[in-house]
């Protein structure tokens, strides 16, 4: 029987530890962002950009489309020598659900991988999500199982669901993980050994829910993050009467209880919410906790909101030593997601 990364001294580690590069998916076509996709391509080029200052960036593309995309980063300012592109045949952004989740061995440093199943959230009754299916596939265009370390565990798991400190403590949602979208035969007991063997972790926190109209059913990346080892931001909605309160308020008072893999309490920080509602009225799942950790920079979805500068402050006294950028994720968020779900970090060896 093969050991599992656990056995072997693997494990997921902080999203601040050393990246060698940030993935990205090019949005093309109308299943994402059929109203706006014209300037969710401008947003692209600015956040490439952004990115490119604190590490290299992998860009998936379709084949047929790269010499225009090459031509209109460019003319944004974007080094495109400086990116290395692969074309795939692949349906949507969302690369933290579908691309590669690495992993350290806690002594050699030496990088290994996860590949998990992919099912576009189970939406399978809705024709949108159907096409998003060929994604669980680009793993091995992007990825050798020959060159690298690779385990495929054969259960469902997105990586916007989990949240690492990298010693040993893991997050994630109950409202996801136990969902019959994704793993009908797993219980919770099942599923808690799958991750602790997969991503090398002792310990589990299990908040409740998600936002509201979260496509993902209750993604962690959108109501808390660890920003290191011993502290979480957490969203927090302060007025009563909006819909996510009192999940937010559930989830705060998890946290506050929680303790990390050696017992200790964690260091909890409330973000405060943005607010926004798409076109048609309905509330969109916005919030401050969608941010990428970089090398040298906090890329933040911002939403043109009252408190993106109180936010922005929070995450810049967390982290002195990068620099805070708020971007805003306004036309992004119609395709149910924003910075945290469209990137997913490479690390560097140690």
């Amino acid at each position: 029987m093969l050991q599992t990364p656990k056995e072997l001294g693997y494990y997921m580690p902080g999203e601040w530890e050393k990246h060698s590069a940030v993935w990205l998916a090019w949005p093309y076509g109308d299943i994402t962002f059929p109203d706006h996709l014209k300037e969710v391509e401008f947003d692209y080029c600015e956040i490439i950009k952004i990115l490119q200052k604190s590490e290299k960036v992998k860009l998936i593309l379709l084949k047929e489309e790269k010499d225009r995309i090459m031509e209109m980063l460019a003319g944004h300012g974007v080094n495109t020598k400086e990116i290395i592109f692969y074309t795939e045949d692949y349906a949507d952004v969302w690369t933290r659900d579908y691309v590669p989740i690495s992993l350290f061995h806690k002594e050699t440093k030496d990088i290994a991988y996860v590949n998990w199943n992919y099912n576009a959230y189970g939406k399978m009754h809705d024709p949108r999500f159907v096409d998003l299916l060929k994604d669980d596939k680009i793993f091995h265009g992007i990825l050798s199982d020959e060159e690298h370390k690779v385990w495929k565990p054969g259960i469902v798991l997105e990586g916007g669901a989990v949240e690492s400190n990298g010693k040993g403590t893991l997050m994630t949602t109950e409202q996801c993980l136990l969902h019959t979208n994704r793993n009908q035969n797993l219980d919770k007991g099942t599923t808690e050994k799958y991750l602790k063997d997969y991503l090398g972790v002792e310990n589990i926190i299990w908040l409740k829910d998600g936002l509201t109209n979260d496509h993902t059913d209750g993604h962690i990346d959108e109501i808390a993050r660890f920003v290191s080892v011993d502290t979480i931001v957490c969203g927090y909605e302060d007025d009563v009467n909006d819909v996510n309160y009192k999940i937010l308020e559930d989830n705060f008072r998890i946290l506050e209880s929680a303790t990390d893999q050696d017992g200790n309490k964690f260091k909890i920080i409330k973000l405060p919410m943005p607010h926004m509602n798409y076109s048609d009225g309905e509330k969109a799942p916005v919030s401050y906790t969608n941010f990428y950790i970089g090398n040298s920079i906090i890329l933040m979805s911002i939403f043109n909101d009252t408190n993106d500068e109180k936010a922005m402050d929070i995450m810049q006294e967390i982290f002195p030593n990068h620099k805070v950028i708020g971007f805003d994720c306004s036309r992004i968020i119609y395709g149910g997601g924003a910075i945290h779900c469209i990137t997913m970090q490479e690390y560097l060896k140690n």
